[in-house]
């Protein structure tokens, strides 16, 4: 028997990524493999769940008591996926063999400040599968997981009539507005979309969630704030087809294997973030070429350049839906 830590402290998106490494790890290890699995309160949600994982660890805000609860488990190795200080003095002090994510940090610093592409062109989920090739591990190409437990499944009939059946599930949210599309261009593609449209996003988004479902002449059930990620998760599920900007339901909805449409500003596809899916079953929407993107690896609170063309240059056709 032997046991596994793996690491991996945010984000959403980032926390689905690492799930073909839990998997293929614990059912791919000559030997029994038991897999534990650290990251923050607010992310448990999303592997509470996962049938592969044999303990969650939190990260406690008194760092030492964090270490003392690690140590008490007597790992055999750490598989460290978010790779930062806080990790390296876990690893640190529990002085066991280690495997760590390369996050090519020089390489984005380049292509964000000089547009200097050096990156790789490897989805991050390949990279991190990387980190256990030593084990003899090999990606099973089974995409991405995500469940949903069945107190969290929306039943469909639950939601007005008309979205009983080929709705689109449009995610609005984003944890940086730079990579959200402003509400009047919301309000654009949900009016050249045929069919009803469920607009998703946490309390945050509900005002633009409420604006887009009174502005807009297409028929919208505004969801923001309504459901947790779960809930959110099998509304996307069931739809149609998935709009979605560069945020953690992309991944979601790549775990259930959609159709999707996504739509990226100042970040870019070659982060090597794009949905990964064994079908390929996305379209990606971007204004190329454009000198100043991508201007962070994350995102920025408003356009640097305070004309935000990567957003308001999107060009969205009504036939992608079909």
């Amino acid at each position: 028997m032997i046991k596994f830590l793996i690491i991996r402290f945010s984000s959403i998106g980032d926390i689905v990524l690492t799930t073909p490494v839990i998997r293929c790890l614990k059912k791919q290890h000559k030997e029994e493999a038991l897999v534990h699995f650290l990251t923050k309160e607010q992310y448990k949600i999303i592997v509470i769940n996962n049938p592969y994982i044999d303990k969650i660890h939190i990260l406690n805000k008194n760092f030492r008591r964090t270490i003392e609860e690690l140590e008490k488990e007597k790992f055999d190795y750490i598989i460290d996926l978010h790779n930062n200080i806080r990790t390296l003095r876990i690893k640190l002090n529990l002085k066991i063999p280690t495997e760590s994510f390369n996050k090519i940090n020089i390489r984005k610093f380049l292509i964000v400040n000089f547009k200097i592409n050096k990156l790789p062109d490897t989805h991050i989920v390949d990279r991190y599968l990387n980190t256990i090739k030593k084990f003899g591990i090999q990606n099973d190409n089974k995409g991405l997981d995500y469940f949903i437990p069945q107190k969290d499944k929306v039943d469909i009939n639950s939601l007005p009539k008309k979205f009983h059946k080929n709705y689109v599930f449009f995610a609005i949210g984003a944890q940086h507005n730079t990579k959200k599309l402003p509400p009047e261009q919301i309000i654009e593609i949900c009016n050249n979309i045929k069919y009803p449209i469920i607009i998703s996003g946490g309390k945050a988004d509900n005002r633009v969630g409420e604006f887009v479902e009174h502005e807009s002449k297409n028929i919208i059930f505004n969801s923001c704030g309504k459901y947790n990620l779960n809930q959110s998760a099998s509304l996307a599920k069931q739809s149609k087809i998935v709009i979605t900007h560069d945020t953690g339901l992309m991944h979601i909805a790549a775990a259930f294997n959609k159709k999707i449409i996504s739509i990226w500003g100042n970040t870019i596809p070659e982060f090597g973030m794009y949905p990964y899916m064994p079908d390929k079953k996305y379209i990606t929407i971007e204004v190329k070429n454009l000198r100043c993107r991508p201007c962070s690896k994350i995102g920025y609170k408003k356009c640097p350049k305070k004309h935000f063309k990567c957003m308001k240059n999107i060009k969205f056709k009504s036939s992608m839906i079909e």
